[in-house]
């Protein structure tokens, strides 16, 4: 049965590697329903995070062959459960419907949105959460007439304590490790 999983991978940043990896995807079928590039806590790698909707099978699957990537450093794969997350949306409405009542305020109050701009046409709002709750604001703001809606993909970070540092450090490791067998054996 599918199933929404959040893919984190670390990689170097090298031109080409999300390409690469979204070939992986479309050879598989698997639609990107939501992606996100930035810098990590590490110097020098870059985290990718993608929404996915498929079995548990295929994407464990397709997370070994992302792995294998040259500049892929590590790929984990997690639930909802697995991950703290949120997404960011602005909404562009009209001033005039959202100022009739007290519209703003509940939604400022309620919502947990901020206002960013306000002209006399058009008001911006902007609000952080789970997309569910992003999807909810723009259904209450449709009658005061959105203009336009944008949301960035997710966001997340782990609530396993084990960071990309140690894996990092132990990959290194194993890697030193392998050089001196090889020297001693050579």
């Amino acid at each position: 049965m599918k199933q929404e999983f959040t893919i984190s991978l670390f990689s170097e940043s090298h031109i080409g590697i999300l390409s690469r990896i979204t070939l992986i995807l479309t050879r598989r079928q698997i639609n990107i329903e939501s992606i996100t590039a930035s810098e990590s806590a590490v110097p020098g790698v870059q985290m990718l995070t993608m929404v996915v909707r498929t079995t548990p099978e295929m994407v464990e699957k397709v997370a070994r062959q992302i792995e294998k990537l040259v500049d892929v450093l590590k790929v984990f794969v997690h639930t909802s459960t697995e991950i703290i997350c949120q997404e960011v949306a602005l909404y562009k409405v009209t001033t005039r419907g959202l100022m009739s009542g007290s519209m703003s305020a509940d939604i400022v109050r309620k919502y947990h949105a901020r206002i960013l701009e306000v002209t006399s046409e058009y008001t911006v709002v902007e609000k952080s959460g789970t997309r569910t709750e992003i999807k909810e604001l723009l259904t209450l703001l449709e009658p005061c007439g959105v203009l336009q809606f944008v949301s960035s993909g997710r966001i997340a970070v782990t609530r396993q304590v084990k960071e990309l540092n140690t894996y990092l450090k132990e990959m290194d490791e194993a890697r030193r490790n392998m050089q001196e067998a090889v020297e001693l054996y050579s």
